[in-house]
């Protein structure tokens, strides 16, 4: 028997992936799947369920959207292969998607299938063989930033991705479509998270290009070596990726960074542990990004701010779902806390510019 990868657990009870259907459904169109299948469950992320399958020795990585409604343009199977099956030619951290499927009566959902790259991911601590090296935390920090700029680096057209998205008031559609998403997910009103709204919607920048998005870009979506983690493997979850205001994607990196002399609260609500000896600081990461980018960063602020509401909203989707009972992961449970604490975050940053 197969032993289990380090990365995965057992398929949680209520996430269990029919194979009856599936698997014949693989083996007619996946490039290798001659050995028998085997599922594991990735454990990571707080959206999208993500599986390990092995047919033999060979393996992919299937995706598929949460369990119960989910927003028509959120956890979008057929945008993430969309891009994973192209844009990995410009863009080599980019895993390339063999195959996307939107017929609902192979496992009740769209799901699409890609390349496995081995790895391991830095989540919300640097594992203990890699603590007190401040050296290595600062190549993390600026591996991160560069793996950001290579992306919107990337010419669109050169990848078939020309036409991709809609740039053209990009920045006001996204506030606009994450107001709206608060509105619907909330259960209890928030008066910090108005104020934000109201800030951010008196300001929006415009616009200086429009690159590909990530629209998620973070420490814990980039796979990383297992002997050097200042070396990416795979930037992952392209399910929101687009073209748009490229400071969006800085935007949101800068609201999981967190600096040595920040509050000890915004390491729990929104935390990647850059806080660690030797990693660069927010300032840091926003002019070394202007430095590879050639972008304006003057307005950073305002991106960040709106990466603090966009999470705040995010988490409230999930945690919705949470409380009416559509999932029963019980490390949503604090969610509630959580976004009460990005709301005092997004506040602190108004009040202190």
């Amino acid at each position: 028997m197969t032993a289990r990868d380090p990365e995965t657990i057992e398929v949680r009870s209520d996430e269990l992936l029919d194979t009856i259907r599936l698997e014949p459904y693989l083996r007619e169109r996946l490039p290798e799947a001659d050995g028998a299948l085997t599922v594991e469950q990735f454990g990571g992320g707080h959206a999208n369920l993500t599986y390990l399958l092995r047919f033999g020795d060979v393996e992919y990585v299937l995706r598929r959207p949460p369990l119960g409604p989910v927003a028509p343009s959120a956890h979008d199977m057929r945008r993430e292969h969309s891009v994973q099956s192209v844009l990995y030619e410009a863009y080599p951290l980019c895993p390339r998607s063999f195959l996307f499927c939107d017929d609902h009566s192979i496992i009740g959902a769209d799901f699409h299938v890609s390349e496995r790259r081995r790895g391991f991911v830095i989540r919300t601590e640097m594992p203990e063989r890699f603590l007190g090296n401040p050296e290595l935390n600062r190549r993390i920090g600026n591996m991160l930033v560069d793996a950001l700029a290579g992306l919107h680096a990337v010419q669109p057209a050169a990848v078939g991705l020309g036409d991709f998205g809609r740039p053209e008031g990009f920045v006001q559609r996204q506030l606009d479509g994450w107001t709206q998403r608060w509105h619907a997910a909330r259960d209890t009103d928030i008066a910090e998270i108005d104020t934000l709204i109201d800030w951010l919607a008196a300001d929006v920048p415009a616009p200086q290009a429009a690159t590909l998005l990530h629209n998620d870009f973070k420490l814990d979506n980039v796979l990383v070596d297992s002997t050097d983690p200042a070396t990416p493997v795979a930037v992952l979850d392209w399910d929101m990726c687009t073209r748009g205001d490229p400071l969006m994607d800085l935007g949101h990196m800068l609201n999981y960074w967190s600096d040595r002399d920040d509050p000890l609260e915004w390491r729990s609500v929104s935390s990647m542990p850059t806080w660690g000896d030797g990693f660069p600081t927010r300032r840091d990461v926003i002019e070394r990004y202007g430095e590879r980018t050639g972008f304006d960063t003057s307005r950073a602020d305002w991106y960040f701010v709106f990466g603090v509401f966009k999470l705040a909203v995010i988490l409230q989707q999930i945690y919705i779902r949470y409380l009416r009972g559509q999932t029963r992961d019980e490390r949503f449970a604090s969610f509630g806390e959580r976004i009460a604490g990005l709301a005092r975050k997004g506040n602190i940053l108004i009040n202190n510019r």
